[in-house]
């Protein structure tokens, strides 16, 4: 027994177990500092998904239904928001989408526009981690909604396609946003005494239909009016030129209603009219011009010039768009029975008389010349004595002068036409 003590607690021993206590201690030490930092790091997380909890709940459907049927119970949607108390304002913007086409004949244009409204009701309000609730159009009929109406409008057309194209938006301090889109044909009486260089300015008013200004105050939101890019519009002969609003009253007899405007400003372009009637018109004189270069004696030179004037001038004077389809099948009908096509022209032939044989023709004798004609049976026609106190002109001086008359005259048309136009 002495010996095994004497081993156990002999120097080398000793050193021995230290080491290994050492060792063990450095393990342990090394494998709690392991399940610390795991417990940190799944603190840490969970402190992040709280965090993320917090500042985004979730939010069931339950809770949506129930803040809507909470809303909605007792709610009297006959009753615009203050009644009794004070008017309710309702901000308007508009977004156009497109203008276009101008109707001249029946005086309106069509307009696209996506029309917004917004006002305050109390009623709506709720409390809620939510601070806004985007709804569909099923919602609309539910609540109070203003009794907008466009006062110029002859036709107006809502957007039902795929579904009825409304948008309602509530938020919980009960403010309230509602747009529609809208194709509208609207009133544009046009003053076309400028034309083809007029400008129009194209109004849209809106006000309430039974609510007088007392009770309802119409207000422009800023920004009040917005606009696509022009380039895709169809106005055709008009060329967008910019927009104004503005806000009157109109005093009737069941009130004074607060009416809202747009005015937007149009003019005609100038390169349609330019090419279909100012050149062709021009071309048309220049062409008369040229009869006085030809010779007096190219009888049927002159012939088909003026039958070519004719027929141009005929061509710009024909109102051919007023023509109905029945119209033309019966010109068709009645050429096709005839043997012509539409367009051509029947020349009586009995007016016509052709020579047969020989027949002698008379020469008129202004110098005094024996001829056979009636007209220069007479003495004076032989001697040349008629023309004593006339005034004589030869026909080749009246070209002549009209060379220089017929331009100068158009010019000086010209002139007063155009100065007419753009500065009185």
């Amino acid at each position: 027994m002495g010996s095994w003590k004497a081993f156990l607690f002999s120097p080398f021993l000793l050193r021995s177990q230290s080491r290994g206590v050492r060792l063990m201690f450095l393990l342990l030490t090394l494998h709690l500092g392991n399940c610390v930092d795991k417990a940190d790091d799944e603190d840490d997380e969970d402190l992040t998904v709280n965090k993320t909890w917090v500042l985004a709940p979730k939010i069931h459907e339950g809770d949506i239904t129930q803040i809507l049927n909470s809303l909605l119970q007792g709610y009297d949607n006959k009753l615009r928001p203050d009644i009794g108390v004070r008017p309710t304002v309702i901000e308007t913007d508009v977004y156009v989408n497109s203008i276009g086409p101008v109707d001249p004949i029946n005086m309106e244009y069509t307009i696209d526009i996506i029309f917004a409204q917004t006002w305050f009701d109390s009623r709506l309000k709720f409390n809620s981690t939510m601070k806004v609730l985007m709804l569909n159009s099923n919602m609309v009929g539910k609540i109070w909604i203003p009794d907008t109406f466009f006062r110029n409008s002859r036709k107006s057309d809502a957007h039902w396609i795929t579904t009825p194209n409304r948008l309602l938006r509530i938020w919980n301090d009960g403010r309230v946003l509602y747009t529609l889109r809208l194709t509208i044909n609207a009133e544009c009486y046009l003053q076309l005494h400028n034309f083809p260089m007029d400008e129009h300015s194209c109004p849209l008013e809106f006000s309430s239909y039974g609510y007088p200004k007392n009770e309802i105050e119409y207000k422009w939101k800023k920004p009040s009016v917005e606009v696509a890019d022009p380039k895709y519009w169809r106005l055709y002969q008009f060329a967008f030129v910019g927009l104004r609003n503005s806000t009157e009253i109109s005093h009737t007899i069941s009130g004074d209603y607060i009416i809202m405007t747009i005015f937007f400003d149009l003019s005609r372009r100038m390169g349609y009219f330019t090419i279909q009637t100012y050149i062709p018109c021009i071309l048309t004189v220049v062409l008369s011009w040229v009869s006085f270069w030809i010779n007096k004696d190219a009888v049927p030179a002159r012939t088909s010039l003026a039958l070519m004037e004719y027929g141009t001038l005929h061509y710009f004077t024909s109102n051919k768009k007023g023509k109905t389809t029945r119209d033309r099948k019966l010109k068709n009908k009645a050429s096709m029975s005839s043997g012509l096509h539409p367009g051509s022209t029947l020349i009586p032939m009995n007016s016509i008389s052709l020579p047969q044989g020989e027949v002698d023709y008379g020469y008129q004798c202004l110098e005094g010349k024996d001829c056979a004609s009636f007209f220069c049976c007479f003495e004076d026609c032989r001697t040349g004595s008629w023309r004593e106190g006339r005034i004589h002109i030869r026909v080749a001086k009246i070209d002549s002068y009209s060379r220089i008359f017929f331009p100068t005259a158009f010019a000086l048309f010209n002139l007063v036409y155009w100065v007419g136009y753009l500065y009185l």
